[in-house]
This record gives C-alpha cells, sequence and structure tokens, in this order.
C-alpha cells in the first residue's frame, strides 16, 4: 500500500494485516501503485501527483526508472502541470499512465519507457476524460484485451482499444469511481465518494461482465431504471472515503481509504 508518509511510502502488509515491510521512495504524494510480474519477476509501478513523477522500482523498493512529464507532448508547457495518478501495465511490457490530476491524457510507453503515444485529454467528447483517475487493462476475453478508464468527476468510465480508440462509455450516476480492478470475471471499484467530499462517505462497487452493478457494500442495493443505475446511498457505517481495492484469490477484499483519520485498511472476508 503506498502512503505520504516519506518515511514509509510503500507499507507490505501480511493478509492479517501485520506489516512486514516498509521502504522510502522519495514520494511524498506517493498515490498510485501496480504490481507487475514481468517474465517472472515483479515490480511495482508507483505515482506521485504531488511531485509530478512517476517511477518503476523492485519489490524492494530500488528504482528502476523515474519520468516526469513526457517532453514529446506540447501541451505540458511545465513539470507541475503533470500529475500521474495511476499505471496499467500490457504483457507486452507496455505501460500507460494516466494524468488524473494534470491534462487528463493516457500517455503509453513501451517497456524501457520510451514514449508511443498519448491519448484523450480534459473535455467532454466521448475520446476525453474528466479525471482519468484509474485504468486497467480488461483481459477477461484474452483474444481483445482492452482499456478501461475512469472519467471519475464525470461519475463513469470508458472502453478504450489498446492504441487508444474510443470504444464504449458506462455511466455510474452517483460514483466518483478510482481505479478499475479485474478478478475473475467481475470488475471492482472503490467509489470514493457519492455526494460529500467534506465528509465520510463512499462505498465499493461490484460489476459483472456485462458492466452491470451487482453488489455496493457499503452502500444500498444496486437499483436500476431503464437500465440506468440509480445513485447509490452511503450506509454511514462502512467506510470513510475508499480509494482502492486489492481482491486476494480467496476473494477477500482489502480496501485502503482517503482521508480515514490515518486508520488500517479495511479486510472483507467473502461469506
Amino acid at each position: 500500500m503506498t502512503t505520504t508518509h516519506v518515511k514509509n511510502n510503500i507499507l507490505v502488509y501480511n493478509r492479517d494485516g501485520r506489516v512486514l515491510d516498509s521502504y522510502n521512495l522519495n514520494l511524498p504524494g506517493a498515490h498510485g501503485l501496480t504490481l507487475s510480474n514481468e517474465g517472472g519477476d515483479e515490480f511495482l509501478y508507483v505515482t506521485d501527483p504531488d511531485n509530478n513523477k512517476f517511477c518503476k522500482t523492485t519489490l524492494k523498493g530500488e528504482k528502476i526508472f523515474e519520468f516526469e512529464a513526457p517532453k514529446e507532448i506540447s501541451e505540458y508547457t511545465s513539470s507541475s502541470m503533470f500529475k500521474p495518478t495511476e499505471i496499467t501495465v500490457a504483457a507486452n511490457g507496455d505501460f500507460y499512465v494516466a494524468d488524473g490530476y494534470g491534462l487528463d491524457f493516457i500517455i503509453q510507453y513501451d517497456y524501457s519507457g520510451k514514449y508511443i503515444r498519448h491519448f484523450g485529454g480534459r473535455g467532454n467528447n466521448d475520446n476525453q476524460f474528466d479525471c482519468c483517475h484509474g485504468v486497467t487493462i480488461d483481459t477477461r476475453d484474452s483474444k481483445n484485451p482492452f482499456l478501461l478508464i475512469t472519467s471519475r468527476s464525470k461519475n463513469e468510465f470508458k472502453r478504450f482499444t489498446m492504441d487508444g480508440k474510443w470504444l464504449e462509455t458506462i455511466k455510474m450516476p452517483g460514483c466518483y469511481i478510482c481505479r478499475p480492478v479485474i478478478k475473475d470475471d467481475h470488475l471492482a471499484f472503490a467509489v470514493i465518494v457519492t455526494k460529500d467530499w467534506g465528509s465520510y462517505d463512499g462505498m465499493l462497487a461490484v460489476l459483472d461482465n456485462n458492466y452491470k452493478v451487482v453488489s455496493m457494500p457499503g452502500g444500498n442495493s444496486p437499483k436500476y431504471i431503464d437500465n440506468l443505475l440509480q445513485r447509490p446511498a452511503y450506509d454511514n457505517v462502512s467506510f470513510r472515503n475508499p480509494h482502492d481495492v486489492c481482491i486476494d484469490n480467496d476473494w477477500n477484499v482489502y480496501v485502503p481509504q482517503w482521508n480515514s483519520g490515518k486508520i488500517f485498511p479495511i479486510k472483507l472476508t467473502r461469506v
């Protein structure tokens, strides 16, 4: 789990919540964390929107590379405009960086960090975003992988081809969704807030492979009218602004939270 405490940028827990290790990456705004298995070796990709950079590390925190705003994109007239929030890694080693707190571009690099292309940007068109906070690669159809990208402030997520062509937009009214997480046939989101950024709020959303919400832990049962999800209601008990989800092979769900009073992440066990 990432934290913004520079002495503990990465905390390593076991499944029972005991801290096994921690290390510092000198990233005072450490935000997004992605674990990638590359040829049998595992690496971490970490974003820091406050420090305007992202890095790739070993599991022990040794930096392999670190990048700031890509010079290939003319819109970045200052490095401070680059505020990456999340990264996903493709099977061939290409990785995609979501500049969710910056200019809302999705930037594709090859395995070594060489710029390939960018797409998106902030706006109201189908191929644009308003806070592309999270990105992942949906490989549930192994022959036709594609990108899932959130547009958090618009309460929606979008499907794109791997080379950046818009395919579809799925609306989730009232849900400020962070990162899409694929587990088996399901898709999960942390909903960081539903209506009020000034108080504790939020829940989780679990969707089937047709993008229909089937469960909302921390909220009411999902309801659809004319195939449109109705705005959910927080249960005022379960969560304090969930920011991500991690699901293990037993379908236990681990939930780190933002603005939560420095509490430990929450573990939900499958029943």
